[in-house]
């Protein structure tokens, strides 16, 4: 076996059916007394049903996180969190509301407990994002990662079966990236295939009845393992390719990553081959592209960029700014060849191989 080094990062998970009921429990354990609830304005009921369960540990609720974390919506809350003199942040929701989260914890350094209800993964690492001028900036922070982790999957059985399998996607692009990481490790592979396992099997179990606890819960599984090995392992085509086209074009962040995915994978399928076997093994196909594009298809995603709204004419832009910063990626990345896989994308074209 090749040498290598793994770094486990901290944290406290709290997984099961009705596991919200311990949250009292779990701000007592992180020796808070006073937290503000994080939402985005769909999701504010969600907040202020978790903010009656702190009671007077409650010093309100901030519904207003935003897709890509925009930068004026970091600072207002920010000064919300100054304003009402918290210790904690809760942040209950998908990857916008733990973004928001991270945000304020990146600033002011308060530690944040998050309750997923969706398959993004941002709760088990420490990396965050900001948008600002249309333009999205990530980062790697040890304050940004949430101390604690409540997964409940009866807090997820009103996701949309459409948003559920996006989310999906876009816990299983993280797992697929990591597989072919620069530091990669063996025990990121084990648990990377793995997340891919599980998150499948879960969601084709959600999409036929949405409802079901157990695939709900291979579901948040899924989502757990493929946001931890995120945490411990660098990203590349795939994730700054999702990054320059939310943030410089607003588009949905789960559904770019479900149309982006099949064609990264195609573009480093010869450059990675114990990878792909591993996604195609997780996926119980013969090839990992073309087993990611046909479970897209068969759960009926997006499967183009047309259709979540890009415009054709922003593709020359868009492969330009990828290549604005260097960064890893497995098989040499040009402007030409990124050019031609936007344009797969763009066009929904099966990925060959």
């Amino acid at each position: 076996m090749t040498s290598f080094t793994f770094e486990a990062l901290p944290g406290r998970v709290v997984f099961g059916v009705n596991a919200v009921e311990h949250l009292p429990r779990e701000i007592d354990q992180l020796g808070a007394r006073r937290a503000l609830v994080l939402s985005t304005p769909q999701q504010e009921t969600l907040a202020r049903d978790v903010a009656s369960r702190l009671g007077a540990r409650s010093a309100g609720v901030y519904p207003h996180a935003a897709m890509h974390v925009p930068v004026e919506v970091a600072d207002t809350a920010i000064g919300e969190a100054a304003r009402l003199g918290v210790d904690c942040v809760v942040a209950a929701g998908g990857g916008s509301t733990i973004g928001l989260g991270k945000a304020i914890a990146l600033r002011s350094g308060l530690p944040i407990l998050a309750i997923p209800t969706t398959y993004a993964g941002s709760e088990m690492t420490p990396i965050y994002g900001l948008t600002e001028g249309g333009l999205k900036r990530t980062g790697r922070d040890p304050r940004v990662l949430p101390k604690a982790v409540i997964y409940d999957p009866a807090l997820t059985l009103e996701l949309a079966a459409t948003m559920s399998v996006t989310s999906a996607f876009n816990a299983i692009a993280h797992a697929a990236e990591a597989l072919y990481a620069q530091n990669g490790n063996p025990i990121t592979a084990m648990m990377a295939e793995e997340g891919i396992r599980a998150m499948a099997q879960g969601i084709e179990r959600v999409v036929s009845k949405p409802r079901d606890e157990q695939g709900r819960s291979d579901c948040l599984y899924g989502a757990w393992l493929c946001g931890a090995v995120l945490g411990t392992s660098s990203m590349a085509l795939h994730h700054k390719l999702c990054h320059v086209l939310g943030g410089s074009w607003n588009l949905p962040h789960a559904e770019t990553h479900t149309v982006i995915l099949p064609h990264a994978i195609a573009f480093n399928q010869a450059a990675a081959p114990d990878a792909m076997r591993r996604i195609a093994r997780a996926l119980n196909a013969t090839s990992a592209a073309e087993g990611l594009f046909g479970l897209v298809k068969r759960l009926g995603a997006p499967l183009s960029l047309a259709e979540i709204g890009m415009k054709r004419g922003d593709l020359d832009r868009a492969a330009s700014l990828v290549m604005t910063q260097p960064y890893y990626n497995p098989r040499p990345v040009t402007q030409e060849g990124v050019r031609a896989l936007l344009e797969d994308a763009f066009l929904g074209r099966a990925p060959l191989g």
